[in-house]
């Protein structure tokens, strides 16, 4: 039986590799015939409308539009067709649908010939295609565009297909197949994070496929696939809602060593138009900073170290009680910033103050105040201009009234003298404008709001911490929106953004649609007992939703054992994938510095020969990394993550635990310098590990 199933298997195989052979070759004939038409419609153009400039930049214009449109549909397909052919599809599933029997493969990508809507593969994000990830059998439902829709499951099949060979099959009516994921696990990490589309389990599907119109927050330990999953949830919301979405996502990373880490997901998938930045860079471009502020390394290298001040300031300006007095300076601001005085225009009252603060505070209330008082001051120069054209029309009436009253011969000797003093008149009033105009700008026109949070925090130089407090003010004094439509936002490691954070992303972008993710064990400083990213029910209401990851499928059931002890953490489920070895702890006399790099370069020979090709030799921080960097270097050829500008590229690196957050490796080695370093720092090093991990103590 089985022999015949696979038979018949190939068959399909062979059969899906036909028809994407068929289907490329089409799409590049249509590829041909677009160019083909736009060259001999341009000649005939060029030809017509050769000495009209107009029409030809019109044309090329348009021109432009349709050929980037048409190829980058096709280009698209291509490229799909392309990934297709060394894997076409992963897995398989049957099912009963309103009394029809039906069968689909699940694929990277779909494929439905242009002739026949009866798909060969089927994407994996297609509504249809999540009762491959239900991890069941028996009667179901999916959600379709038509509602929830009633299926009986008859069988699941996950298929190993590697350049174009089937090289086998699993059926089963549990989760995705434990041989698939330990074969995936057991592979060497990359230095780029992957897609799992062939290995989603059953709660990472929920959590991808979930409401797009809500507030998704995922908290998971170190290795659940957080990350992982709420890309494969950006790409799973292109597909299913392109057109309210594309160029609509923003993706917000801890650093640009992780933004670099993540950068090939997305494209593996056949997603690109999204924006990518770090929570730093987006409030600097945004608020417009030309000065340098103090970066986040500073802060942590500072935490790391113990400085009771550093950590007391990143308290606070993460606390609602700094939210509670930016409100109260904003109250000031509303209430007292403007010195109010009568417009006056050559000594005649036109606008009182009391007329100004009606204005201020009843007719412009509803706009920020920074807002109204330039609305304001327009009304104002208004009034002037109105008082300026009487002024004016006066004096040219008066001309005129002197100039009737003479004679032809005495308008001859006096028109010239009349025009002098009515020109001088005029310009008195221009005069009187600008003054005026300046009186106005001295008490109505604002401070920069930087220097006006420098001066309520007195502060000269800025750090990555008031960037977010600078945003708020700008919201609430200046009525600042993000230029950009945004429509779903992705942050990630959230459990180190402070609610503060949360509440400007949400004012400026006018976002209500978010995938948040992180791990409340791995917060560098308990600012609160519980992170604010789980008490964003305050802020979104009932468009919250939790989700809990429990389940750890990075690290060796060894390692993850080794980590939890360290938390006193039993929440932790580690995936049953039994390592070759146990954690290695090896004890270096603390003055003995040749003994300590012979034992790492013993490791690093151990773990190159074990054919581990991601090493990562992880410190506390940059100054113990300082330490061993150069004696390494002299013996092996590591890279040193010692600033954010550093690419990683594979291979052996040396990095602090604060830049590690997020990444994974083959093999880590941890160097405890301090055996006060805090558990949780020692509990992000040890989880970035998925086979080897060994701890050099130095004592």
């Amino acid at each position: 039986m089985d022999k015949i199933e696979l038979l018949k298997e190939e068959e399909n195989l062979k059969n899906t590799l036909n028809i994407l052979n068929e289907e490329t070759l089409k799409y590049i004939d249509k590829r041909k015939g677009i160019s083909e038409y736009i060259l001999d419609y341009r000649k005939k153009y060029i030809e017509e409308y050769r000495d009209d400039e107009d029409k030809l930049m019109e044309y090329f214009d348009h021109e432009r539009y349709i050929k980037e449109e048409s190829y980058k549909m096709i280009d698209k397909k291509l490229g799909e067709f392309v990934k297709l052919k060394e894997s076409p599809y992963f897995g398989k599933v049957n099912f009963i649908d309103d009394g029809y029997s039906e069968e689909l493969y699940i694929g990277r990508y779909g494929l439905t010939p242009e002739e026949s809507y009866d798909p060969v593969i089927v994407d994996w994000r297609a509504p249809v295609a999540s009762l491959f990830y239900k991890g069941m059998l028996g009667k179901t439902s999916y959600k379709s565009p038509q509602g929830e829709m009633p299926v009986d499951i008859l069988s699941r099949r996950q298929l190993i297909v590697k350049k174009a060979k089937l090289e086998g099959y699993f059926d089963s009516d549990i989760n995705i197949q434990d041989e698939i994921l330990q074969m995936v696990l057991s592979s060497n990490s990359g230095e780029k994070l992957k897609d799992i589309v062939n290995t989603i389990q059953k709660e990472q599907d929920e959590i991808i496929r979930a409401d797009r119109n809500r507030v998704v927050v995922v908290n998971g330990v170190a290795g659940s696939g957080k990350t992982t999953i709420a890309l494969h949830r950006i790409a799973y919301l292109l597909y299913n809602y392109r057109e309210q979405l594309t160029d609509k996502v923003l993706i917000l990373g801890p650093n640009d060593i992780f933004m670099n880490y993540i950068s090939e997901v997305l494209p593996n998938l056949g997603e690109t138009a999204v924006l990518n930045e770090t929570f730093l860079s987006f409030a600097y471009k945004e608020i417009g900073l030309n000065e340098a502020v103090i970066d986040i390394s500073f802060y942590l290298e500072e935490v790391l170290n113990g400085n009771e001040k550093i950590i007391n300031e990143i308290k606070y300006k993460s606390s609602n009680k700094f939210i509670e007095f930016l409100n109260t300076e904003i109250e000031k601001i509303e209430e007292s910033y403007f010195n109010i005085e009568a417009v006056k225009f050559l000594g005649e009252e036109i606008v009182s103050i009391e007329e100004i603060k009606e204005l201020f505070n009843k007719h412009y209330k509803y706009m920020p105040i920074f807002r109204r008082s330039q609305k304001i001051k327009r009304i104002l120069i208004s009034k002037i201009k109105e008082k300026r054209d009487e002024k004016v029309r006066e004096i040219n009436i008066k001309a005129q009234e002197e100039k009737s009253k003479l004679s032809q011969q005495e308008l001859e000797i006096e028109e010239n003298n009349i025009e002098f003093r009515r020109k001088i008149k005029i310009r008195d009033i221009i005069r009187e404008v600008i003054k005026v105009k300046q009186d106005i700008e001295k008490w109505i026109d604002n401070d920069s709001i930087i220097n006006i949070y420098k001066k309520i925090i007195n502060v000269e130089t800025l750090s990555y911490l008031d960037l977010a407090a600078i945003l708020y003010l700008m919201i609430k004094l200046d009525g600042r929106k993000f230029k950009r439509e945004i429509k779903h936002i992705v942050i990630d490691e959230a459990q180190d953004y402070n609610m503060l954070q949360f509440i400007v992303l949400k004012e400026l972008t006018g976002c209500r649609s978010y995938t948040i993710v992180g791990d409340s064990n791995q917060r560098l400083i308990k600012v609160e007992e519980v992170p604010a990213m789980l008490k964003l029910k305050d802020i979104f209401g009932n468009f919250f939703s939790l989700f809990e990851l429990k389940k750890s499928y990075r690290s060796t059931y060894q390692i993850m054992e080794y980590a939890s002890k360290i938390l006193d953490e039993n929440a932790i489920v580690p995936f049953v994938r039994k390592g070759e070895f146990d954690v290695l702890e090896t004890v270096v006399p603390k003055d003995d510095k040749e003994d300590l790099i012979d034992v790492i370069l013993n490791l690093l020979e151990d773990y190159q020969e074990e054919k581990y090709e991601n090493i990562a030799i992880i410190t506390k921080d940059k100054e113990e990394l300082n330490i061993i960097a150069p004696e390494l270097k002299k013996y092996t050829n590591i890279l040193a993550f010692n600033n954010l500008d550093v690419v990683y590229k594979g291979g052996k690196v040396l990095i602090p635990s604060y830049y590690a957050k997020g990444l994974e490796f083959d093999a880590v080695i941890i160097i405890d310098f301090d055996e006060n370093t805090d558990n949780l720092i020692k509990y992000i090093m040890c989880t970035r590990a998925l086979h080897r991990l060994s701890i050099v103590k130095i004592r």
